[in-house]
């Protein structure tokens, strides 16, 4: 949705926005507590709190 439908721009845009992602959520889970909490679990909140935004606004237009 960001850069189109075009694979020439897509694919790199979905690594580059997937490796800052990741980056993130690394930095975050060694920061916020002193025991590390994994990579895992924080990815999967974050993934299904956004699939939940996605459902719940996509009215059913899922054909």
């Amino acid at each position: 949705m960001l850069v189109g439908e075009d694979h020439k721009n897509l694919l790199p845009a979905s690594c580059i926005i997937g490796v800052i992602f990741m980056i993130i959520v690394d930095m975050i889970a060694r920061t916020v507590t002193a025991a590390e909490i994994p990579i895992g679990i924080l990815t999967a909140l974050v993934g299904a709190l956004f699939f939940a935004i996605l459902f719940k606004t996509a009215k059913g237009d899922w054909q």
